[in-house]
């Protein structure tokens, strides 16, 4: 109900067409303009895998940003900062599309070219023709590399060029009309530092263990779903602010996998370590070794889907385990809602649906 209200709030126009909240429609407002949205969501509400569907307008409008809302379709915790992050990134889009029938003072190219030779052109990874988009490059203390894409408006260096990073905080920085990108190259690399443990425990935990989803992690994002064992795993979600805290952890498997996990869990929570790395503490408190990449494949503990046979649906692998010891085979929840729908002898209530294993038919 609450996250009803805020979305309301956020966006009035975009409302509800299912009890299930897995259909919304209507418009999104930027700089006074309305513009149709269609957002559909798979019946376990996850954003990741949510199709969005608008006019031709607003896709024209977004193009140049769509991996960029992707992204935060995957970092974004729900529907409501998933539509604050497009109005955001939509009023970015409107200002650069205006700004490009701008024409732009000499004085706009002679600083902005005098700003990128101080800076250094080994730090620019990409230069538009129109000198309006700048990809600067760098590497944090560990090596890893990072880009920060700047979007200028005609006005610059009075006003400063919308940034935009693949991080899972938000990044703003500090500007007078007298900086440079030398500036907000320095505050990107003290962001970067600021992270850095973040990227060290999620580095760890993809180096070490074998990470079902996601398939291929973006720097923002903050979860990371581990294989523990045959159709068992746990989905972490780390805190970015701090990320040797105890995470949030849920568990994926048959109720007789799961159980001791939890109660493991539960019992050894007051044994976590800040001083250890997050997956030393989560091995220790699961009193568990994850499967190790150096001695298993994937395919030792990820099953196919007994509905459609393949592993990967729209990105997702398979979360819903049949609760029988003698069976285990793992299902794509968007599969096994719509065999159960299909079955005379299954029930529903409220949005919870019973019936038998397609696999075993326990």
């Amino acid at each position: 109900m609450a996250g009803a209200r805020a979305l309301l709030r956020h966006c009035p126009l975009l409302l509800p067409q299912d009890r299930h909240g897995t259909a919304y429609e209507g418009f999104v407002t930027a700089q006074g303009k309305d513009f149709h949205i269609r957002i559909l969501l798979p019946v376990d509400l996850q954003l990741k895998n949510a199709r969005i569907e608008c006019s031709w307008r607003l896709k024209k409008i977004l193009h140049g940003y769509r991996h960029i809302l992707k992204q935060r379709l995957h970092s974004c915790p729900d529907l409501v900062s998933f539509m604050v992050e497009l109005k955001t990134v939509l009023e970015i889009a409107l200002k650069n599309t205006q700004d490009l029938h701008i024409p732009r003072p000499p004085e706009y190219y002679s600083c902005l070219v005098r700003d990128l030779e101080i800076l250094g052109w080994n730090r620019v990874a990409y230069v538009d023709t129109g000198l309006t988009t700048v990809k600067l490059k760098a590497e944090d203390s560990c090596g890893r590399q990072h880009l920060i894409t700047l979007k200028l408006n005609a006005k610059y260096p009075t006003e400063p060029p919308d940034c935009l990073v693949d991080f899972p905080v938000p990044f703003a920085i500090s500007w007078m009309p007298q900086n440079t990108l030398t500036d907000i190259y320095n505050q990107f690399l003290a962001a970067l530092e600021s992270l850095k443990e973040f990227w060290d425990a999620l580095d760890e935990i993809d180096g070490k263990t074998w990470v079902l989803e996601p398939e291929n992690p973006t720097r923002s994002a903050t979860t990371r779903r581990i294989a523990i064992g045959n159709n068992v795993s746990v989905n972490v979600d780390v805190d970015p602010r701090h990320p040797n805290m105890l995470p949030e952890c849920y568990f994926l498997g048959a109720d007789h996998e799961v159980n001791p996990l939890r109660t493991k869990l539960n019992n050894n929570m007051h044994l976590w370590d800040p001083e250890i790395s997050l997956l030393q503490n989560l091995r220790e408190l699961l009193e568990i070794d994850f499967p190790s990449r150096a001695v298993l494949e994937k395919s030792d503990f990820a099953k196919d889907c007994g509905i459609c046979y393949a592993y990967r649906l729209d990105g997702s692998a398979p979360d819903q385990v049949c609760d029988d010891p003698r069976c285990g085979q793992p299902f794509h929840q968007a599969c096994l809602y719509e065999w159960l729908q299909g079955l005379p002898t299954s029930r529903q209530s409220f949005n919870v649906i019973f019936g038998e294993c397609p696999y075993c038919n326990k």
